[in-house]
């Protein structure tokens, strides 16, 4: 809808120009300065319509789902610093790794996973 916008803008602001230009030729100047006018108002109205920003299209939501192979059991994840006990809020994907945030010794390490053989 905005890039329709823009270019009906264009259209507006370029003829609104020539029918201006064309006031001083001959013919009816008071009129054609009067479209002119007109038209060159309403395209910068549509180009300030279409640059406004709405607060739901800036805002973005991002769910991370994470499917793991076969049966898992969940082990108790512990801190390899301090060997306190850590929790699902300790652990953030960052740059599309798993990182772990220790609230204890606030030590910070990318989780590995070993190899199952």
């Amino acid at each position: 809808m905005k890039t329709i916008a823009y270019i009906a803008a264009a259209i507006l602001i370029f003829f609104g120009v020539l029918f201006i230009w064309g006031a001083f030729g001959g013919g009816a100047p008071v009129a054609n300065i009067i479209i002119g006018i007109v038209s060159v108002l309403i395209g910068f109205g549509l180009i300030f319509w279409a640059s406004r920003k709405k607060a739901s299209e800036t805002e973005q939501n991002i769910t991370l789902n994470i499917d793991l192979p076969g049966n898992v059991s969940m082990d108790t994840l512990k801190c390899t610093s301090c060997g306190g006990t850590l929790g699902p809020k300790d652990v953030q994907m960052v740059a599309g790794a798993p990182v772990v945030t220790c609230p204890y010794c606030n030590s910070t390490y990318q989780l590995s996973e070993e190899p199952k053989w």
